[in-house]
């Protein structure tokens, strides 16, 4: 019985003892070199659906007065409250690049990052980069797209999808083309989508898809459309605070 006390009591003070042992903490290391420009290398506006991490890492540079890149600096990211970075500080490489994963956000949107290092001249110089965050009607917007839409609508080929965008006489707007479709109200896009080019007097080359989509499918693919458009499309009547 005694023993048994006594190793409970030891048991006891082993675990109070791993309480108070304090946890390894990830330290920031200690740049050893400073430039004066922060530059995004690739990554930015990239569209992931809720709450995932994003297809493409996104690379930042830091630059020197003359523009080459700089070894050891350090660079840190921050972001809305549920995005996360792995890592989320570190120096740059030889070719002055720190790279990072994103998870995105729990709300659809655009989620801010913004990435900062310390300047020679002592002040922070901060970039801000833009992530589209797709809500559920969003995310079935973009397969949509990439079902009936993409071939055409986007120049890029891929290992699933051929583009036929050059062969094409005249060339179909880019989804993100904000410039253009921005100034389409939603009205018009269901009408060229429905009905083809000639609804809109554009091009007969845009088939009609209104026997082959449902109404809600044709509001996915629009949603989709104004999520990742840039500019940024604002809807008509709504109102925006200046920064």
């Amino acid at each position: 019985m005694k023993l048994s006390v006594s190793a409970g009591l030891l048991c006891l003070a082993l675990m109070l003892c791993g309480c108070t042992r304090k946890q390894p903490s990830s330290s920031v290391p200690k740049p050893t070199a400073t430039g004066v420009a922060l530059v995004e290398v690739s990554g930015g506006k990239q569209s992931g659906s809720v709450g995932t991490s994003l297809a493409q890492p996104v690379v930042v540079q830091v630059n020197d007065e003359q523009g080459n890149g700089v070894t050891g600096a350090l660079v840190s990211f921050r972001g809305p409250r549920e995005v996360s970075f792995d890592p989320p500080a570190g120096l740059t490489d030889s070719s002055g690049q720190f790279t990072t994963n994103v998870s995105i956000g729990g709300m659809a949107g655009r989620d801010q990052l913004i990435a900062s290092t310390p300047a020679k001249s002592g002040k922070t110089v901060d970039l801000k980069i833009e992530e589209i965050v797709l809500g559920y009607q969003e995310v079935v917007g973009r397969e949509l797209s990439e079902q009936y839409c993409a071939r055409c609508h986007n120049s890029e080929s891929s290992a699933e999808r051929v583009s036929n965008f050059d062969n094409l006489e005249i060339k179909p707007h880019g989804f993100t083309e904000g410039d253009t479709l921005n100034k389409m109200t939603d009205a018009d896009l269901t009408a060229i989508i429905s009905h083809g080019g000639p609804a809109l007097n554009k091009s007969a080359l845009m088939p009609p898809y209104g026997y082959t989509l449902s109404k809600s499918d044709i509001q996915a693919l629009i949603a989709y459309i104004r999520m990742v458009s840039d500019p940024p499309y604002h809807a008509p009547g709504m109102l925006y605070a200046q920064q």
